[in-house]
């Protein structure tokens, strides 16, 4: 007697594989635009703990901080391992270095506070390519969130 051994043919596993691959190629998209709103609402919240800490630390010395460091966030790190930037607004000589809105105004007039975002890299407008993705403070704390929202 022969035994039979039943499998799958070649056509069904090139079949089977090409459903498995458009089945990833529709979910991950969405799982990537997930995980990156994931991160801009981490970002969001240490932000905005990093703000209360400097308002706490005004509300003291009345007076804002130098650095990140006078209120013991310099090691805070965002999503994407990156440090966060702060400008005391009084430090700066002129209005070259500070978060500007598409009018070119500055977004805050007591701090700048804002994560770099995705991709690392940002400048002063926030209508620039490089800022879009970059989680800022604005309004002087009215707003916090990704730069092309505000």
């Amino acid at each position: 007697m022969i035994k039979i051994i039943k499998g799958f043919t070649l056509v069904e596993m090139l079949v089977a594989i090409a459903i498995v691959g458009v089945l990833y190629s529709m979910a991950m998209p969405s799982y990537e635009r997930y995980v990156d709103r994931a991160d801009v609402a981490a970002a969001v919240v240490d932000i905005d703990t990093i703000s209360q800490a400097i308002t706490r630390f005004w509300a003291e010395s009345e007076t804002y901080p130098d650095d990140l460091a006078d209120v013991g966030m310099e090691q805070l790190t965002d999503p994407w391992d990156k440090t966060y930037y702060y400008t005391n607004i009084a430090n700066v000589k002129g209005k070259g270095k500070l978060r500007k809105d598409k009018n070119l105004v500055p977004i805050n007039s007591d701090f700048d506070l804002y994560s770099a975002g995705k991709d690392g890299e940002t400048v002063g407008p926030l209508t620039s390519q490089k800022s879009k993705d970059d989680v800022v403070r604005a309004s002087n704390g009215g707003f916090i969130g990704l730069a092309e929202d505000f």
